[in-house]
């Protein structure tokens, strides 16, 4: 029975938590403190300030945690499928009927008007990146970082993991 309710505790606000985390906090909430009582408010609020010091969604990572504390590693899986499998099935729902209909003029249209509307959020994420990056750490270190990515991942086709490790090792060693 524990499953059952493990998974209905985290699939219902993977349904109706349109927006992400942000929406499904206050649902999941809901559903393990008022509904089955499983945790406190006081207790939730330390899993939810914990989940947020890690990285990731923040859904999976109250349901692996309190899956695991209410039914061991299985009970773990089940809340992480819950949580996961409303936006499973819509995305194999919706790519299906894309498929089906791929050759359609419309479709081919629709995803060309896609693709331009995705480089420009790219950009403007970059963009607001990089001016992040300038008011934290200035321009010298932005652009030495920048230039050097670009070329390592570029030119010398290193990894991302990599050049990611030695930003990072880099951000270690000359800005602490």
């Amino acid at each position: 029975m524990i499953y059952w309710q493990l998974f209905m505790a985290f699939f219902i606000p993977g349904i109706l938590g349109y927006g992400g985390g942000p929406s499904s906090i206050p649902l999941i909430e809901k559903e393990v403190v008022d509904r089955y009582n499983w945790l406190s408010v006081h207790e939730f609020s330390e899993v939810l300030a914990l989940g947020n010091t890690l990285p990731g969604p923040i859904a999976t990572k109250l349901a692996g945690y309190i899956g695991f504390q209410q039914g061991g590693i299985l009970g773990s899986v089940i809340a992480l499928f819950a949580t996961i499998a409303p936006s499973l099935l819509l995305l194999i729902t919706l790519l299906s009927i894309l498929m089906k209909f791929k050759e359609s003029p419309k479709v081919k249209r629709m995803t060309s008007y896609v693709r331009p509307t995705i480089t420009v959020l790219l950009g403007v994420m970059a963009v607001n990146f990089f001016a992040s990056s300038y008011e934290r750490i200035g321009g010298i270190h932005t652009a030495f970082i920048g230039v050097s990515s670009l070329l390592l991942l570029e030119k010398f086709k290193v990894h991302p993991v990599y050049v990611i490790a030695s930003a990072l090792l880099y951000g270690a060693v000359f800005l602490s």
